[in-house]
């Protein structure tokens, strides 16, 4: 009795509320780390999977709000750092790790996005080279995405007007770092597209960290560069620099003085090229003069007079056209003498007096059918009455009317004929039917005859 008072009972709600305090408290924050597992987002936005290691896993879950500031998407087998908290979820007696910040283990955030973004983006087919469009050979009008606070758009016009000075720049400006940048940049691209004047769009920036070049590795440029309708090239970084803008855009230069070197052509290379094609050319033409004058005296030597010809081609048409005439009679005396003798068998098969015979045939037939159909119903005639009278001999009320009459008995069961007198006996009541009406009667006598 004594140790039943001393015990302290717990309720299911109170011990979990106990553990609850008492895990909280001691791991207030923590760093933790596995690899995800069993990833699950429900319509709320908050991330839900399982962290494990060789022996052990854990709940886990990062809330939608720090989930969006992720740089990486959360996907199973990724092996990541977090930090959260331990708390318990009550109603299930369960304890979960509330995570407020995670990065991956080993590899930084921006290059597992930008990796994780490449292959979803090629899978889509947006690195497909059958995508891209060729650069214009001598483009007039060039429209160059980049900063102008940077020394990038001075260096490409140096190089652009060193080798044409006639060449048109249009300068989108935009951003090319920071929080902003990957939206004027795809801004900048659509706005080009709008007015459509440049005939190429170059996406110049210098070189940097991953960090400065994320603008870059976003899903909005990737996707404005696709829907370009005018060929881009990307020039951004250094040499070994690689972005999402240089798997999808057309062409792909190491640095935007290169993109500059390659989209536009030496205009003196361009003219001492047309000086000797316009030489070639004379030269060409100069000959090609010369050996038609050299033919045009040969033919004109060799060449005889059109009359004979002429006179040659009148004999010519004189014999065809007898010819022709000579055939054209006789296949004409051919197909009358054709027409002559189908036209005779034609009258000895001649379908009218077939439809005569056979009308006289069919008007002999209906009236054999009449007479044959009158025969037939003065037979049955004939036989019905012979029937009817066979049937009135046979009828009893035939009989009656010739003065016989038939006596039965008058019982409630069945009623029965007498035939024979023994079958009555005296005062027995009897019916007597007659041709016309019945008499109840009562036997006084009886004898055999």
């Amino acid at each position: 009795m004594k140790d039943t008072i001393n015990r302290q009972i717990y309720t299911v709600s109170g011990l979990t509320e106990k553990i609850k305090d008492m895990i909280e408290e001691e791991f207030p924050f923590v760093w933790i780390t596995g690899e995800i597992t069993n990833r699950y987002i429900p319509a709320s936005g908050h991330c839900y999977f399982d962290l494990k290691d060789e022996s052990s896993q854990i709940k886990s879950v990062i809330f939608r709000g720090p989930a969006k500031n992720l740089k990486f998407d959360l996907e199973n087998g990724l092996e990541v750092t977090g930090l959260g908290r331990i708390s318990v979820y009550a109603p299930r007696g369960t304890y979960q790790i509330i995570l407020e910040y995670i990065e991956p283990a080993g590899v930084g955030a921006l290059q597992i996005a930008f990796e994780q973004l490449k292959k979803r983006l090629e899978k889509e087919g947006l690195f497909d080279t059958r995508h891209k469009s060729p650069l214009p050979l001598m483009p007039r009008i060039i429209g160059v995405v980049t900063s102008l606070s940077g020394a990038v758009i001075h260096d490409m016009m140096n190089v652009l007007f060193r080798r044409f000075e006639n060449i048109r720049l249009i300068i989108a400006p935009a951003k090319v770092q920071g929080i902003e940048a990957e939206k004027e940049i795809g801004a900048a691209i659509e706005m080009l597209n709008l007015h459509a004047q440049a005939e190429i769009i170059v996406l110049a920036r210098g070189g940097g960290s991953l960090e400065d070049l994320q603008a870059f590795n976003s899903e909005i440029v990737a996707r404005a560069i696709y829907a370009s309708r005018i060929p881009i090239v990307s020039a951004v970084g250094h040499e070994v620099d690689y972005t999402i803008s240089d798997f999808t855009a057309d062409f792909r230069a190491p640095t935007p003085s290169a993109a500059a070197e390659l989209i536009v052509p030496e205009k003196r290379d361009i003219v001492k090229r047309i000086q000797r094609v316009k030489y070639d050319m004379e030269r060409s033409i100069q000959r090609y003069i010369t050996d038609n004058r050299k033919d045009l005296q040969y033919l004109t030597k060799s060449i005889k007079s059109p009359r004979h010809r002429i006179e040659e081609l009148h004999l010519k048409i004189d014999h065809h056209t007898n010819r022709m005439t000579t055939w054209v009679f006789q296949s004409l005396h051919t197909e009358r003498h054709r027409a002559s003798l189908v036209n005779f068998r034609l009258k000895n098969v001649n379908p009218i007096s077939y439809v005569h015979k056979y009308k006289d045939i069919n008007h002999s037939t209906y009236k054999n059918l009449l007479k044959l159909k009158e025969i037939y119903i003065n037979n049955k005639q004939y036989r019905l009455k012979c029937i009817e009278g066979a049937l009135a001999a046979l009828n009893p009320m035939a009989i009656l009317q010739r003065g016989y009459s038939i006596t039965r008995t008058v019982n409630k069961g069945e009623q029965q004929v007498i035939m024979n007198a023994d079958r009555v006996e005296i005062n027995q009541h009897l019916e007597i039917l007659l041709a016309k009406g019945l008499l109840k009667v009562n036997v006084q006598d009886k004898f055999n005859i």
